[in-house]
């Protein structure tokens, strides 16, 4: 339903609407689940989504992504409607981006700028910080327009409702050169420095909590550490990497909580954030948490080990740990199936059994927020912590000796 405009006042929420294509490779069905990840994205951001437009082609448009039937009526709805950005749930060309802010006369956003703008608001540390500014600049850097003026940047946001001479634009172009210089030497000095502090770390396994963007991994933090770490319902409410010392019965080991991923994550966000998931990469134990009450479950494992291959990560002792099993949507008794394979209308325990059999890595269904088979991830953990201690730290003995019972 559209959300009609009222007389604006300067606190109110950006106005956006968004645009989703589907074609050859990308079916409808996938779109919508797209689109309504990426109305969440645009949440987190603080914006406010009005309408969603959607298209069928055959293929996208290397002009304006978009056919000009849609691009009009898209550009109609936001002239009556006072919409601020247009959100398209795929990544823009900077010719596409170019033509479209001319055509449509307001400020365009790409999923990838979006999720950009999002990490921005999120960093909290030094190294955070300049990773994704860094991502920023180096993707806005072909995509200056005369939408985009330094004046913008300089309040601290990506986007503006203003424009920009030609003249005006070159300048901005010189300026974010001169910023992705001096942000790389800058990083180069900061990572240096995290290398070092991993290094001089104590004898201690490390665990990485890894998953999809909002399953629930700082729950899970919070509950196995006992520690206070942010955890809200939002993409991207953890980015800095949090690392704490863990001690479960006589063990102590380190945990850290790492930035959730994302399909079509950014390979700017990728290569910008290595530092970052060299907490993952050097990890001992990987600890994969998945949200088993999203319909989409199966496709984010699927980014979540795509993404874990193309940092190096893959290859490593891995315990999947499905969340939010109080959260389950059980089918209807009559919708029951049950045929040895993974199946949308299955119940909760077939769906055990099944990821059960079929995975290499051991697996446990959990609820972090109802703290529902929470002492059972604590055993599993523990059992699989102390084995690579013992393998790893052969002389290196526990805190102290276990009752015989408790071992």
């Amino acid at each position: 339903m559209d959300v009609k405009p009222e007389k604006r006042n300067s606190d109110d929420p950006i106005r956006a609407v968004i645009v989703g294509l589907a074609h050859r490779e990308q079916s409808m069905e996938k779109l919508e689940d797209y689109l309504e990840e990426l109305e969440f994205l645009a949440r987190t951001a603080g914006i406010q989504t009005v309408k969603v437009f959607t298209q069928n082609l055959d293929a996208p448009n290397p002009q304006t992504f978009i056919g000009s039937g849609k691009v009009n009526e898209v550009s109609a709805f936001a002239k009556d409607n006072e919409i601020d950005y247009i959100i398209f749930d795929d990544v823009l060309s900077p010719s596409q981006m170019r033509n479209l802010e001319k055509e449509m006369k307001r400020k365009i956003f790409d999923r990838n700028l979006l999720i950009l703008d999002i990490f921005y608001m999120r960093a909290q540390t030094s190294q955070a910080k300049t990773q994704v500014e860094l991502a920023r600049y180096e993707y806005l850097l072909p995509r200056l327009t005369g939408l985009w003026t330094h004046l913008e940047r300089q309040r601290g946001g990506t986007g503006t409702r203003g424009g920009a001479g030609e003249k005006e634009i070159e300048t901005d172009r010189r300026i974010v050169r001169n910023k992705i210089t001096i942000l790389k030497q800058k990083l180069v000095k900061i990572d240096k420095q995290m290398n070092l502090q991993r290094k001089n770390r104590v004898s201690m396994i490390r665990v990485a909590l890894v998953g999809y963007t909002n399953v629930g991994k700082s729950t899970i933090m919070n509950i196995v550490s006992k520690s206070d770490v942010f955890a809200e319902n939002k993409l991207f409410a953890t980015l800095d990497t949090t690392v704490r010392k863990v001690v479960v019965k006589n063990l102590p080991f380190l945990m850290a909580d790492t930035v959730g991923f994302i399909r079509k994550l950014p390979h700017q966000l990728v290569e910008s954030f290595k530092s970052t998931l060299d907490e993952t990469r050097e990890s001992d134990l990987l600890i994969h948490v998945v949200d088993i009450s999203h319909p989409q479950f199966e496709d984010h494992i699927k980014t979540v080990e795509s993404t874990l291959a193309e940092i190096g990560a893959a290859d490593k002792p891995t315990i999947l740990v499905f969340n939010k099993i109080d959260q389950f949507p059980e089918p209807p008794e009559e919708e029951w199936k049950w045929d040895g394979e993974i199946h949308p209308a299955m119940k909760m325990a077939d769906l055990e059994k099944s990821w059960m059999a079929h995975q290499d890595h051991q697996t446990i269904f959990i609820s972090a927020k109802k703290k529902i088979n929470v002492d059972k991830l604590r055993e599993l953990l523990y059992e699989k912590v102390k084995e690579l201690h013992i393998k790893r730290y052969p002389y290196n003995n526990f805190l102290y000796e276990l009752p015989e019972d408790q071992d």
